[in-house]
């Protein structure tokens, strides 16, 4: 991960205070929740946040990020790419996974087992079964 990452920030003041917006891209690496292969992910975020001139005790009007006429733009920036996170992160949209029975990557093998094994557990509701 690079230190510093290209943004944009704008600051536009309202009648009744600032709206701040930051635009910047994340980048993510790290394995593939199916089949642990890489994967990369960007993430272009769009945040957006607003500062009353006076928020007067209300935490609705006034941002977290603004301290003391400060802007806490790294703090900002990471709560934003956090929000942005999917669920998983696939190595791509289709990506099928280990095989369950073998551990091969269904990506670059495709196929399927002949025998079904069955758990010795279970044969009595097998059983069952073939009797309804």
């Amino acid at each position: 991960m690079p230190e510093r990452v290209p943004a944009g920030l704008e600051i536009t003041r309202a009648s009744t205070g600032l709206v701040l917006e930051l635009q910047f891209t994340g980048r993510l690496h790290g394995p593939c929740f199916r089949c642990l292969g890489d994967a990369a992910l960007e993430l272009p975020i769009d945040a957006h946040e607003y500062q009353a001139t006076n928020p007067g005790g209300s935490e609705e009007l006034g941002t977290p990020y603004v301290a003391d006429n400060q802007l806490d733009l790294a703090g900002w920036a990471r709560d934003a790419l956090a929000l942005a996170l999917p669920d998983k992160i696939l190595c791509r949209p289709d990506c099928a996974g280990l095989c369950p029975v073998c551990g091969k990557n269904l990506n670059d093998e495709p196929h399927q087992h002949e025998d079904e094994h069955t758990d010795a557990r279970w044969s009595a509701l097998e059983s069952l079964r073939e009797q309804l």
